[in-house]
């Protein structure tokens, strides 16, 4: 909790950090390596474009760009004036990309013209189907009532709309054809942006269909950073390799930020590719790779793994590429965290090296300093004690100041605790041992899915009678997403083209894994006639185990 106010705003922090060194590299996307000095100076000039294009202070701004330089000038720039910054989810179809700009009430939306597959110009015009009908001006669009302007972050030929702006070129240009917008005036309108000040919405799966929107503020994100980094092995000579996106918290404050105040090198890719990534470490001799599981595994059955030098890599919890003596011999007995979107990533943690002791084995670590835990039972909310199984609360300084649009007496209880939907319980010594999630959320290669809203999309497929959507155990993932489809008398559906539907209108995350067509006898029921989840879990994941 040692930060210091004045590096707890994204304006402070990037200027007090290219004054120490200007030159030291920040964040690297194949030839792109941007330094602090430059971070520093390109976002202000953006910053200053935004000012002068009408944003200020409390204005939603929508970043939808992959992971790399551009997101983290894009993000410098929107929260340095006060702006808001919307991290928009890269695998968002159009309903879920329109529906996150609406609930945020989005007033601008920088974005990429397409990235990788995807073409977002066309999507946000399938999310608003008025837009490509809009002319030339500030948007008025009854599906998105608040959004006023698109800006294309870089534009190429076949990018142009009437309804799209330029992006950082424009908005640097805009800044310098504007006198009034100079650099004496961002100063006073970043001497006004306090670390109480609120920096971003970011959204994650809820327990329910629609996403929840988790508002931080900038000192929550960068002192939870910033003392996370207390409790990691972690050096300003680190060069980071992590696929995490920005636009999740894992990636935005335990990678991203993390190597901000720091000076650590963080090094992005547009894609995981376990051949190209193995030539990246090796190559750029990254010291410290982090991610989900399955990352590492991927890499490590690559047929170049065996040939290539990754002597260089000292930490990170890719176990199948550390030094063979560095891996652990049972996962299990390793440290590990448990956190959230509403908690700023995680609010326990344990940095115990090597193996832990037996006693230990599967447990989460311990309350991050600044944060305070309790047990509950689910159904009478009554305080447990040391031992005792319920659902985790948690409250303190990197806990959301709320769920946007959401009133507070919904999101916290009395005490000021936020019910997480997780179960365990904590020892005597105070170590968690997380064991649940109450809630129906998929955990899948370290993303959140509900249920609910594959189910949803699935009700609207005319073959289709009934489906239902569990998590079945995955070593690797955690769980992969499954589902159970009840076609109507006489319909036909084949696996591929319920796939290629469910394709255009989900992220790739929540696309089931395992689909199985089975009869409406077959899904079990509760005596009260409610759907048996725990044993369609049992029953798919058997089926899975056969396949």
């Amino acid at each position: 909790m040692s930060l210091p106010d004045s590096e707890c705003t994204t304006g402070g922090l990037i200027r007090s950090k290219a004054a120490a060194d200007p030159e030291r590299v920040v964040v690297v996307k194949d030839d792109f390596r941007l330094t602090y000095g430059e971070a520093e100076r390109r976002s202000a000039r953006i910053a200053r474009g935004l000012l002068a294009s009408g944003i200020g202070k409390g204005t939603r701004v929508g970043i939808l760009l992959p992971n790399g330089p551009d997101w983290v000038l894009a993000w410098l720039a929107v929260t340095r004036i006060g702006a808001l910054a919307v991290p928009l989810n890269t695998f968002y179809q159009a309903r879920e990309l329109g529906f996150v700009l609406r609930h945020a009430d989005v007033h601008t939306l920088l974005t990429a013209a397409r990235f990788l597959n995807n073409d977002y110009l066309e999507r946000l015009e399938k999310a608003a189907p008025e837009l490509a009908r809009q002319g030339v001006g500030p948007l008025r669009l009854p599906s998105l009532p608040f959004l006023r302007e698109v800006r294309i972050w870089e534009s190429e030929t076949g990018d142009e709309r009437a309804w799209a702006l330029g992006g950082a070129t424009a908005l640097e240009g805009l800044a310098d054809a504007t006198p009034a917008i100079d650099d004496a005036m961002l100063a006073e309108v970043e001497r006004e942006v306090r670390p109480a000040d609120p920096m971003l919405v970011i959204y994650s799966s809820g327990s329910t269909a629609d996403p929840k929107g988790a508002v931080h503020t900038h000192g929550t994100v960068l002192r939870h950073g910033h003392n996370l980094n207390q409790l990691r092995d972690l050096t300003a000579e680190d060069r980071i390799y992590s696929p995490m996106p920005f636009f999740w918290v894992g990636g935005l404050t335990f990678t991203l930020v993390s190597a901000l105040h720091l000076g650590a090198r963080l090094y992005c890719q547009d894609v995981f590719d376990p051949g190209r990534t193995l030539e990246l470490i090796e190559r750029e001799r990254i010291t410290l790779v982090a991610g989900w599981p399955h990352f590492g595994k991927a890499m490590a059955e690559h047929p170049s793994f065996r040939e290539r030098d990754l002597s260089s890599i000292r930490a990170g919890n890719l176990y199948d590429l550390l030094p063979e003596a560095m891996r652990p011999k049972d996962p299990e007995l390793r440290s590990n965290s448990l956190g959230m979107t509403e908690t700023c990533g995680p609010h326990t943690f344990d940095r115990m090296e090597g193996d832990l002791p037996e006693k230990l084995r599967g447990s989460f670590g311990r309350a991050v300093a600044g944060v305070q835990h309790k047990i509950v039972d689910p159904e009478t909310g009554e305080t447990l004690g040391p031992g005792e199984f319920g659902e985790i609360c948690v409250r303190g300084y990197p806990v959301m100041q709320g769920l946007y649009k959401v009133e507070r007496e919904e999101a916290f209880d009395a005490d000021g605790y936020y019910h997480t939907g997780d179960a365990g319980f904590f020892d005597a010594e105070g170590h968690l041992f997380f064991k649940s999630r109450l809630g129906e959320m998929i955990k899948t290669g370290g993303a959140n899915v509900a249920p609910r809203e594959i189910e949803l999309v699935l009700a609207t497929f005319p073959e289709i009678l009934a489906a239902h959507v569990v998590g079945v155990p995955h070593s690797d993932r955690g769980e992969n997403v499954a589902a159970a489809v009840v076609l109507r008398e006489g319909a036909t559906l084949d696996r591929d083209a319920l796939h290629a539907r469910l394709k255009a209108e989900l992220s790739a995350y929540k696309l089931p894994r395992h689909t199985f067509f089975v009869s409406a006898a077959e899904i079990p029921m509760t005596d009260s006639g409610k759907l048996d989840r725990r044993k369609l879990r049992e029953a798919l994941a058997k089926k899975v185990s056969e396949s």
